[in-house]
Parts: structure tokens; sequence; C-alpha cells
């Protein structure tokens, strides 16, 4: 059981998932290989497991709610429950608020309804604005090549992997500092 003072941040779409430009259809919902393991892992050893992700889609109308309720709870059944929750942000990139990534608004966010110590906690996403919201909420980050992360990044993360299953293990490996 998680003790509730350190979590891991996970972005969606191209870190857990196959990336699917605005995903609105739970049929093409596919968690990569490893997560469940991963996340396991992590939930085991104390950690909780929070994803964060910018939904522009609804913010535009691309996606209906009923459509990204739909895919997030496909994603979920397909991670076995171990995510703790999802904090989405539904804003279009022309006009963010402080809880668009690469924003830390979702993660100072959790941190307050959760009691998170930000410096215990990672932060693991695709995009440079992934690595980008973890550092600006105090948090270590992986940077995944999975989804657009095999596209490289501008922004330096704390490490580099090829996906969840490195991820995880970096991240209890570093439990003990």
């Amino acid at each position: 059981m998680a003790d509730g003072s350190k979590a891991v941040f996970w972005d969606r779409d191209g870190t857990l998932m196959e990336e699917v430009h605005y995903c609105n259809d739970p049929a093409k919902v596919r968690v990569f290989d490893g997560a469940v393991a991963a996340l396991a892992s992590l939930r085991s050893a104390g950690w909780l497991n929070i994803v964060v992700t910018n939904q522009s889609g609804i913010g535009s109308g691309r996606i209906l709610m009923a459509e990204y309720e739909a895919v997030t709870a496909e994603f979920e059944r397909q991670l076995g429950g171990l995510v703790d929750l999802v904090y989405f942000c539904p804003d279009p990139s022309s006009a963010p608020t402080h809880r668009r990534k690469p924003s830390p608004g979702m993660l100072e966010e959790a941190a307050a309804e959760f009691g998170l110590d930000l410096k215990k906690c990672w932060m693991v996403g695709d995009k440079d604005i992934d690595v980008a919201a973890g550092k600006a909420a105090g948090c270590r980050t992986i940077a995944v090549r999975t989804g657009y992360g095999a596209k490289g990044s501008g922004v330096v993360p704390d490490e580099t992997v090829d996906g969840v299953a490195e991820a995880a293990a970096i991240i209890l490996q570093a439990q003990g500092c």
C-alpha cells in the first residue's frame, strides 16, 4: 500500500499507452507492454501512481467528455486498477491555464490532495512538456523514448529510458536516496 508521501506522475498518451492523436475511441487504447508490471512494482513499494494528462481535444471540441471518460475507463481497466487517480486538463493549447503542462498545476493539485512531498516524486513522460512540468513542480524526471519521446528532447530530464519498465526500475533503485 502506498504511504501517501510519494508518487510517480505519469503522462498518459505515448507514455503508458500508445499515442493515438486525439484518442476518442476506447477500442484504440493499447497500454504498453510492461506497464501493468511497472505500476504494480511501484505500488507494492509504496508509491502512488497518478496520471496527469493534457486533453486539449476536449477544449477544442474534438473529443466529447463522454468519449474521454470511456477512453479513461478502458485505460484504467487495462492497467488493472493500479492508477490511483487521473488528473486531466481540457484547456486548448491556445488558451492554457496553470493546470496545463508544461505548467505544474496538476502535480501541485495532487500534492495538496494527497499530502505529497514533490521532492520525493517523479514525473515520467514522453514530451518536453512532461519533463518541464515535473521540473517546475520540483520532481525528479524521466523521459521515455515511446510516443513522441522517440524524436528526442530539448528539455533535459534526470534520466532517459526506453519505456515504463525501465522508468520503474530507476525509481525503485533510487528509492533509498
